[in-house]
């Protein structure tokens, strides 16, 4: 795919593409403006090799338009879903921040309180989607960014459904397969507990600096996820509370009836972590000692059989059908390496063994000699007691002003905050003061650094005007450079705070920079309302939710339209609005039945018209297409356009308001509303 012929050009009369921000395996991410909305967006284009695949695009937008009906802030919000003469897309939030992978590797091993505030926010966003139905299928944290505020935001909702219609383990499968399930690895059915699954091979990964399995190809991973029987991370970073080892090892459980039924039951248990981070559960099957399973051991064969028939006792022993034999041989000859490792570690250990003996019994010697030599030394005079010096008291003596002592060295030992002794006065000194010991013994010193300064830590002040928040912050014994910034927000009201950087609970340091972010209410926005009518209900809504649009209300009515048609929209095409405004839309629920005929004289059909009619045209066509106008299904005009026309007069025949249906190639679609009772 030539990712720059998109640079430049404007997608359905709106999205301006301006650069491309990331390639994957299946789609091509840019950076674009929405010029109906004057916004930045992320758009995401299906590769050219997608394109040919009707089945591919058809799932590829049935799933996005499921995933833009997922609304939370822990997750990348879908504007829309659309496709034009030449591309396949979906509009995305964009988003400013880099992945977890990369913060990952910037970092290294995390500590536990950033493990969990990540963590948590995942299953936050896992929680939403699980309730409406729609599985991940491909949690890692390149699909995870994380904000400059700290917040991460989970993006690829559904996308991983469209990979897997081809070969899991190919193309961007070497990122994938350190954490797809091992349901998932197998080719089996795939639910909610799969990505719990991954969620906890993210959290073993940001707590060891590693994904619990590794390979020298994707195969060798997955088939190691399969027979499960990773370290536990404590083996590698001994500093991970026992509490979140347990929850790690719970979500990776090799069985999914093993692992947490939900992500709401695995948030619970993380928030208990929270509130205790010494607690430890009681999961009432001992968990931990079935999390993971073991490998098995290595199986003995005996040397004089046909080595056929051992290769394939071998091959059947690990779960390995003849054709993955090849990708195995990796995993196999590593297991041979780590044996030999082992047992070189145990003949070290043990030659370090009789080694550390001797050394001991050398230094033994070593000791004796010296006591001998200091017994002679003391009874031989050569210490003699009026050689012996006092120590001076040096306590309450302030250090820089101590000067030099001519028998003494002073030293300095440490310097510690002391509630009754002034900065800079010795407070300890060793040895002390009225011991004898030798000219030019040196003296240590311990110097005070005075009372120990309050923690003061910031406040929670959302919710407060900002001029109250000022005020706290000045009141502090801290010279703070305060700064307030505005934004919009749904929910907090005009004039009070929202957030506060640093956040809450944080230690503040005196001259640094506290940042208030204030409301400055929700922001109106609006939209130019569409034309839908004639269009199903159903594509109505998403073309209504496309636009922003979301109080939507459907008023059956009866009507000669076909059932489920939409007939009548409340507010008029084209007119500016605030997206919340209800939108009422009258949907055509057939004609009644009736019992009996109606006596009532058919009303008089209005006069037949010929009318000329301007189609406006797509003006970011490439080639020449295929024009054609139906209404009620059936054809009434077809033709050959050039692809650089930009309108195209025909004549239709009708009678009142009438509806026609313009498709190009059969693809793209929209609705012309012809009046026949104007001029």
């Amino acid at each position: 795919m030539d990712t720059d012929k998109y640079i430049g050009r404007l997608l359905d009369n709106r999205y301006e593409i301006l650069e491309v921000l990331g390639t994957g395996g299946m789609a091509v991410v840019y950076k674009a403006r929405c010029h109906r909305l004057n916004r930045l967006v992320a758009i995401k284009i299906l590769k050219d090799d997608n394109l040919d695949d009707e089945d591919f695009r058809r799932r590829f937008h049935a799933e996005s338009q499921a995933v833009a009906m997922l609304s939370h802030p822990n997750i990348v919000s879908v504007y829309d879903v659309s496709t034009s003469i030449t591309a396949d897309y979906i509009v995305m939030e964009l988003i400013e921040g880099i992945t977890l992978k990369q913060y990952m590797e910037k970092k290294g091993v995390l500590n536990w309180k950033e493990t969990l505030h990540f963590a948590i926010q995942i299953a936050k966003a896992l929680q939403h989607a699980h309730s409406r139905g729609i599985v991940h299928r491909d949690i890692k944290p390149h699909n995870v960014m994380v904000l400059k505020n700290g917040s991460v935001k989970v993006t690829d909702f559904g996308i991983a459904r469209m990979m897997s219609k081809g070969n899991t383990l190919t193309k961007e499968a070497l990122g994938s397969v350190h954490y797809i399930s091992p349901e998932q690895a197998k080719g089996g059915r795939v639910d909610d507990r799969s990505d719990i699954y991954s969620l906890g091979v993210v959290m073993y990964e940001m707590m060891s600096g590693r994904p619990p399995y590794d390979g020298e190809s994707p195969v060798a991973v997955a088939i190691q996820h399969i027979n499960g029987g990773a370290a536990m991370p404590s083996t590698l970073n001994p500093n991970i509370p026992g509490g979140l080892e347990q929850i790690i090892m719970k979500a990776m459980a090799h069985e999914p009836y093993a692992r947490y039924a939900s992500a709401t039951q695995m948030l619970a248990d993380m928030d208990e972590f929270r509130k205790n981070p010494g607690i430890l559960f009681d999961y009432n099957a001992g968990s931990l000692d079935e999390v993971p399973n073991l490998p098995k051991p290595p199986l003995v064969l005996d040397p004089n059989r046909d080595s056929s028939i051992a290769q394939r006792t071998a091959d059947k022993a690990d779960g390995v059908k003849p054709r993955d034999r090849r990708d195995v041989e990796a995993v196999r000859a590593a297991r041979r390496r780590e044996a030999a490792r082992r047992r070189a570690e145990a003949e070290e250990a043990k030659r370090s063994k009789v080694a550390t003996i001797a050394i001991i019994s050398c230094s033994l010697v070593a000791v004796l000699a010296i006591a001998i030599f200091l017994v002679v030394l003391l009874n031989g005079g050569f210490l003699a007691r009026n050689e012996l010096i006092e120590v001076p008291n040096l306590v309450g003596k302030e250090y820089a002003l101590l000067g030099t002592y001519e028998n003494f060295e002073i030293r300095l030992n440490d310097k510690v905050h002391d509630e009754n002794a002034a900065a800079g006065l010795i407070i300890e000194q060793n040895p002390e003061a009225g011991d004898m010991v030798g000219k030019g013994n040196p003296i240590y010193v311990t110097v005070s650094l005075g009372k120990t300064p309050e923690v003061i830590t910031m406040k929670d002040l959302s919710g407060l005007t900002s001029q109250q928040a000022v005020e706290i912050l000045n009141n502090l014994s801290l010279d703070l450079n305060i700064r307030t910034v505005e934004e919009y927000h749904d929910t907090v009201i005009a004039g009070s705070v929202i957030r506060t950087e640093p956040m809450a609970d944080t230690e503040l340091t005196s001259g640094q920079t506290v940042k208030l972010v204030v409301s400055l209410g929700a922001q109106v926005k609006q939209s130019k309302m569409p034309n839908v009518v004639g269009m199903s209900a159903d594509v109505a809504q998403n073309v209504l939710h496309a636009n922003g649009f979301s109080n939507i209300e459907f008023l059956p009515v009866e009507s000669a339209e076909d059932k489920d048609q939409v007939i009548k929209q409340s507010i008029p095409r084209n007119e500016l609005v605030d997206v919340t405004t209800q939108i009422i839309l009258e949907v055509s629920k057939g004609l009644a039945e009736t019992t009996a005929p109606t006596t009532e004289p058919a009303p008089t059909e209005a006069p037949m018209v010929t009318k000329k009619v301007t189609i406006k045209l797509p003006v970011d066509a490439l080639e020449d297409y295929t024009l054609t106008i139906t209404r009620n299904g059936d054809t009434v005009y077809q033709t050959k356009v050039s692809a650089q026309s930009t309108e195209l007069i025909v004549e239709l025949t009708g009678s009142g308001v009438q509806y026609y249906k313009v498709y190009i190639d059969d693809v793209n679609s929209w609705i012309e509303e012809v009046d026949f009772t104007s001029p």
